[in-house]
């Protein structure tokens, strides 16, 4: 499996009988290039405006029953203060597309919360190369931003007046910028294929990514989708699993949404391939308001997710939780 095809992947995300196996190797691949630590990236949803309209996505400009926030500058720097002090090496700043926010805000906020200690993660959205540049040279360390599907076809039915080619540019101008760069893929959107989810995996290794969120699609009530059917679970699990298999050392979340959708599914993706967990850290009820689906599972405290962690031979780690490179 250190290669596959497009016909290979195909396959096996099609064969259920091997899936036990498959997990296993994902789980083998993880110990060896990853360790058993787990990375906990402490998440600040700082403002749930958005000037998208995804069609799957509960906080889309369009949903006029959101209770809208936004946190202040300084309640934002604050909470990384006290996630720092707490214990977390990564500070993941996300928020839907709220231009409020302009790149000399975003900046200042960086540095200030760069003299903690800490690595930070953007995940904002569609930005320009300078823009990019300037969140880079303030301290930004990585940034993640899902290209959700690479079937452009599906990609526009999903994302009204936004471009494929500008998210693809978005993910080669990180890259080149030197971030950390991550992207992902929502397994389970209508009219999706297994033949387009191989395209995901492989498009992941062609852009070389250093971190990969996958998550089962769940519909959310107030979204154009809210009928149809949510991703499959085992799925979600095999192409997670494939991607750990082919990129080997970059770092996996099990995401919010495995949980959500499966009792004890964050354990399981972390027993197969995934390395990462990224608690909320967010403010008071505001994490309740950033409802991207319903029913969103929250990770508890870091003691808690330590003995949960001890149950299945995992720690936490202590460091950035940069990709390693052997």
């Amino acid at each position: 499996m250190e290669t596959l095809s497009k016909k290979e992947i195909i396959e096996i995300l099609k064969d259920d009988s091997i899936n036990e196996a498959l997990l296993a190797k994902a789980d083998s691949v993880r110990k060896k290039y990853t360790g058993d630590e787990v990375h906990l990236r402490a998440l600040i949803e700082f403002s749930n405006i958005c000037r998208c309209k995804c069609k799957y996505c509960g906080i889309r400009a369009e949903n006029n029953k959101v209770a809208r926030y936004r946190l202040s500058d300084l309640e934002i720097v604050k909470t990384a203060e006290n996630a720092v002090a707490q214990g977390y090496k990564t500070i993941v700043l996300q928020s839907g597309e709220d231009m409020y926010f302009t790149a000399d805000r975003l900046c200042e906020i960086i540095k200030k919360i760069k003299t903690y200690d800490t690595a930070v993660t953007l995940s904002i959205g569609e930005r320009s190369r300078d823009e990019y540049k300037m969140f880079k040279d303030a301290g930004a360390d990585r940034y993640l931003i899902r290209i959700e599907t690479t079937d452009r076809n599906l990609y526009k039915k999903m994302h009204p007046d936004m471009s494929f080619d500008n998210r693809l540019r978005c993910l080669k101008d990180l890259k080149e910028l030197g971030y950390e760069t991550g992207t992902g893929c929502l397994v389970g959107l209508p009219e999706q294929t297994v033949e387009s989810l191989a395209d995901d995996i492989l498009f992941f290794k062609e852009i070389n990514a250093d971190m990969i969120g996958i998550g089962p699609f769940i519909p959310h009530p107030d979204t154009p989708l809210k009928n149809a059917d949510s991703g499959n679970f085992i799925l979600a699990l095999k192409v997670m699993a494939l991607t750990r298999i082919l990129l080997k050392n970059i770092n996996i979340p099990a995401t919010t949404a495995m949980e959500t959708i499966y009792e004890n599914g964050r354990n399981i993706a972390l027993q197969s391939g995934a390395n990462v967990i990224m608690p909320n850290v967010t403010l008071g009820d505001y994490c309740k308001k950033y409802e991207i689906y319903p029913d969103k599972h929250f990770s508890g405290s870091r003691k808690k997710i330590a003995e949960e962690l001890k149950l299945i031979g995992r720690t936490i780690s202590k460091d950035y939780g940069f990709r390693k490179y052997l």
